[in-house]
């Protein structure tokens, strides 16, 4: 890495839908997991952030759409920029300006696309060029997720087992280009089990976990295989089959706790009739009540239409694969 004399930067990160899923850290200090997860960056959803070190500021200033926050945002913004200041050798302290096209907390991967977008700002905005690999371990450090959102298309995780070894690459092989995701959102409020808590209690406490690991890594490897051979069928059910596995540890965790609602209840059910009406697509949840439905073009329409009269107009978007990490 090296340094420059960049004091402000912006950029912007789309948001990803896992396809397997990374649920569980190793290191939750360092945010390494226990699996390798795999995932497609998504066009409409994305997180715009320019970041600003001012010697003068007697303190951190983060402002999310338009809010200044605290309490535990706040913190979690400030020690991501004191890892940062960290790299570059800076005491200065920053103003991050957020503005997410993403509802928050709501199971649409909105961290993954905010700690992208803010590690690409606030590292350039701190004087430091980074390689991809580089930027994705930093992201990292603020949400898991997030080191897949600095790449474009299929993306994979590969857990590793310490900060230099755990990072994101993109797929370099990606035979299935034919794919739509319409993205339900049955609700918008914050859930009230956060990932990071979700996926503590998961591990510690559901009796499947160990076979979470074992499963979750064949899952990725078929999916690859899937994606390479241009094998939607193949690709639908595994990434449908690897997300109910995922829910199937929250379901068992003490206590147990549920993502879904009724809604998602009633999407799940609505994509099964699909599938049996000919019109093939499958479902894939993140941890929140959101459905997002895989699909090929030529179904797009008369699903959009099913969940349009299903759910409403304003609850429906339609999403095709997206762009990595870009500066403004």
């Amino acid at each position: 890495m090296t340094t420059s004399s960049t004091s402000s930067a912006k950029a912007v990160a789309h948001t990803n839908i896992a396809l397997i899923k990374y649920w569980g850290k190793k290191d939750s200090q360092l945010i390494v997991p226990y699996t390798s997860s795999l995932s497609l960056t998504l066009d409409k959803f994305y997180t715009e952030t320019s970041v600003r070190f001012d010697p003068t500021l007697p303190d951190d200033i983060v402002k999310i759409d338009h809010q200044e926050v605290a309490g535990k945002s706040w913190q979690r913004v400030h020690d991501f920029l004191t890892i940062v200041r960290n790299l570059a050798g800076m005491k200065d302290h920053a103003e991050v300006i957020s503005h997410n096209q993403v509802p928050i907390a709501a199971g649409l991967a909105s961290s993954a696309s905010a700690f992208a977008a803010l590690a690409a700002a606030a590292s350039k905005a701190a004087g430091l060029t980074l390689s991809s690999k580089d930027l994705s371990r930093l992201a990292r450090r603020g949400s898991g997720s997030a080191c897949r959102s600095i790449f474009g298309g299929f993306v994979e995780w590969r857990r590793g087992t310490n900060d230099l070894d755990s990072y994101a690459v993109p797929l370099k092989q990606s035979a299935l280009n034919d794919v739509a995701i319409v993205a339900l959102t049955v609700e918008k409020k914050h859930k009230a089990v956060s990932s990071r808590e979700g996926m503590n209690r998961s591990v510690t406490t559901s009796p499947y976990y160990p076979t979470w690991v074992k499963v979750a890594q064949n899952d990725l490897s078929d999916l690859k295989v899937a994606i390479n051979a241009n094998d939607f069928t193949k690709f639908g059910n595994i990434s449908e089959l690897n997300a109910m596995r995922m829910h199937a540890l929250t379901l068992s965790a003490a206590p147990d706790f549920m993502y879904f609602n009724g809604e998602t209840l009633t999407a799940m059910n609505e994509v099964k009739r699909l599938r049996h009406d000919g019109i093939e697509c499958y479902y894939t949840i993140d941890a929140g009540p959101n459905v997002k439905v895989l699909c090929q073009q030529a179904n797009l329409d008369a699903i959009v239409s099913r969940f349009t009269k299903l759910l409403g107009q304003e609850r429906v978007a339609v999403v095709h694969a997206g762009p990595g990490v870009h500066y403004l």
